[in-house]
């Protein structure tokens, strides 16, 4: 059955002629057509509003969280080398009787063996003793294996307080550099993946101080608000400046460094790693924390008044 056609004046005869050929009941719409776009290469036409869009916040966020390429992995493999090697050529140089004694200890009692057996090498062998400690320490902050709060304790019982704590603020800043800037290859995708929510928030966080960021990155390392590996891994995703980072780092992790090398000096007596930070030592932390934030929290009351 053929549809009835109301010709007009303005509409071409072909396209009236089509309609009723093929019996189709046209549609007729009031909106202005929408031009398309094709892709170069024979691609699927997008549309101009796809087109105006394609630099929307969205769509950066999408390219941003894309794969690290094959050279970041390249990269990163090469730093793990380096330090793997570094390690490696340590532990060969090393006397033969002592190649039993290195393990990275897991508990007290395998840190309290660890200070026994290598208190005499640190004597004998101070230089290189200094360097495997340090290679040993970086290359667990690097690579966020666990136990440098360990290597912490060992540093008090073996250095006392003031070489103590001046080797683990070294290596802890150290180790914190490179893996910020081993997160800046790959590390978006990994932090993604383990603290989605923890991102966003941090991300907002950071926003809100960006005017005095060190004070806020200050208050960050010295409490403990936030875990320092997701600190390190999370910064140069949010955009935080190195040298920011860097001087946070240097300046944050003395107050907990200083407990920790100290506490190595009574190793015998510290039944649990956990009683390093009672609620006194926390509650001495964030006391400090907040002095250092107080500069934040003053700007933001001017502004609001």
């Amino acid at each position: 059955m053929k549809a009835k056609i109301l010709r007009s004046s303005s509409a071409p005869n072909n396209l009236l002629e089509s309609f009723a050929t093929t019996g189709a009941s046209p549609s007729i719409s009031m909106a202005a057509p929408r031009s398309l776009y094709v892709e170069p290469g024979g691609g699927r036409p997008l549309d101009e509003d796809r087109e105006k869009n394609a630099e929307s916040p969205t769509d950066k966020k999408y390219r941003g969280e894309k794969s690290p390429s094959r050279w970041e992995f390249a990269a990163a493999l090469g730093v793990f080398l380096v330090f793997s090697s570094g390690l490696l050529f340590i532990y060969l140089t090393m006397p033969a009787a002592d190649y039993e004694m290195l393990k990275l200890p897991r508990t007290l009692a395998d840190l309290r063996l660890l200070k026994y057996n290598l208190a005499s090498y640190a004597q004998l062998y101070p230089a290189r003793f200094i360097l495997g400690y340090c290679s040993t320490y970086i290359f667990m902050q690097t690579f966020m294996i666990p136990g440098t709060i360990f290597m912490s304790l060992l540093a008090g019982a073996l250095f006392g307080v003031g070489k103590g704590l001046f080797l683990v603020v070294f290596n802890a800043t150290a180790g914190a550099s490179s893996c910020y800037f081993l997160s800046k290859l790959i590390g978006r995708p990994i932090v993604l993946w383990l603290w989605p929510e923890k991102l966003r928030y941090f991300q907002a966080e950071i926003a809100k101080h960006r005017d005095k960021l060190l004070n806020y990155m200050l208050f960050l390392r010295v409490t403990p608000t936030l875990p320092n590996l997701f600190i390190n891994l999370a910064s140069p995703i949010v955009d935080i400046p190195f040298h920011i980072f860097f001087l946070a780092t240097v300046i944050g992790l003395i107050p907990a460094a200083y407990i920790t090398v100290r506490a190595g000096l009574a190793l015998g007596d510290l039944k649990s790693v956990k009683d390093l930070y009672d609620f006194k030592t926390l509650a001495i932390l964030f006391l400090i924390g907040s002095i250092l934030l107080f500069p934040t929290l003053l700007k933001r009351k001017r502004v609001y008044e």
